[in-house]
């Protein structure tokens, strides 16, 4: 038994809800293949139900709007229950089967005891499972500040590479901080189009836990400070910078377009990838100076082809082709310059430069 959080939800949602609360959805926003009902598999997410039913399924608000009781807590779907989509007229409403006011009845999903069972708990916004590594590994630094970062000058016994339980020798201003995350030297990031400098983004090593501090002995000669590595993703070594750990931000995705429109690129595929597909992350020339939030999702473009006319007499004309709508991404990390998103859906490779706009 646990009680269930109430996830927040934000006033342009709400008030999405408000206005359709009472006469649903209209018709035309409905996927052309909506089922008439649908039962929550382990697994589902809210953005994969929310596609099928709707054509867009950043407009989930409308679908889940229909009581705002459902509203206040979207996530609260699970594994078994089964979704019944009426139609009435040129509207639809969302209902839960077995709800208040009997089969059909509407979906009210507020907060409660519930034993999560066999199937878990509530289904998430988006698939986690591609994100939850990254939410304190993939680090986008607006400076420098790696370069003067303390750094592993020496492991034990003259080892170059260290792994989990290895001690590592440190010099640098630590300022009382224990926690500390592990990177190899960041690369910069430069906006695709304007070529300015953007941030650096460090790859992430290990985490490594302050025992012991630097000194000068009577010799005069300089002793670090000592470390002991306590998790690796890759090995450390000799020369990788240190930042302090932060706390995870445990705050819960709601998947919502921008209120306002936006447009910018894509800066690179996270890792050592030229091209992107579905489930990786990519980073983007755009972030919290310029509107964007955790939970944004945005469309991608494909650009346009470059073609000639050859259909009249004379010279073949050069033509550019409009650019295409092809995917989707969902913003869940946010600098103040730079964001990181997972690729929703694409049907094309994600590539540098590739263009993003409100959906």
């Amino acid at each position: 038994m646990a009680a269930e959080p109430n996830f927040p939800i934000t006033a342009e949602q709400r008030s999405t809800a408000q206005q359709v609360a009472q006469a649903g959805v209209a018709l035309s926003e409905l996927a052309p293949n909506a089922p008439d009902s649908y039962t929550v598999k382990r697994g589902d997410t809210l953005w994969d139900i929310s596609a099928l039913f709707l054509k867009r399924p950043w407009r989930w608000p409308e679908l889940w709007g229909m009581n705002l009781e459902q509203i206040r807590n979207p996530h609260l779907i699970y594994p078994g229950q089964m979704l019944l989509l009426e139609r009435d007229g040129d509207r639809a409403r969302l209902r839960v089967a077995g709800g208040p006011g009997g089969p059909g009845g509407p979906a009210r999903l507020s907060p409660q005891i519930r034993d999560a069972g066999p199937s878990g708990g509530p289904i998430a916004a988006v698939p986690l499972k591609f994100i939850e590594g990254f939410l304190n590994e993939a680090v986008i630094f607006e400076t420098d500040a790696l370069d003067r970062a303390p750094r592993i000058v020496a492991a034990q016994e003259g080892r170059v590479l260290l792994g989990k339980g290895d001690a590592a020798y440190v010099r640098g201003d630590l300022n009382g901080v224990r926690e500390w995350r592990v990177f190899q030297e960041p690369r910069p990031l430069r906006d695709p189009v304007t070529k300015e400098l953007l941030g650096w983004e460090g790859t992430y090593v290990a985490t490594a836990e302050y025992e012991r501090e630097g000194a000068v002995n009577a010799r005069g000669e300089i002793v670090p400070a000592t470390f002991r590595i306590t998790s690796a993703k890759l090995e450390a070594n000799v020369s990788n910078r240190l930042a302090p750990a932060q706390p995870r931000d445990y705050a819960p995705y709601v998947p919502h377009a921008p209120s306002a429109p936006i447009g910018g690129h894509i800066v690179s595929v996270y890792g050592e990838a030229l091209n992107a597909g579905q489930n990786q992350i990519v980073s983007l020339n755009k972030g919290a100076q310029d509107g964007l939030e955790r939970g944004h999702v945005l469309a991608l473009w494909r650009a346009g082809d470059l073609v000639r006319d050859t259909t009249q007499d004379g010279p073949a004309q050069a033509l550019r082709l409009p650019d295409e709508k092809h995917g989707a991404l969902f913003v869940f990390r946010v600098f103040n310059r730079m964001s990181y998103a997972l690729i929703l859906d694409v049907k094309d490779p994600v590539t540098r430069g590739d263009r993003f706009t409100e959906p």
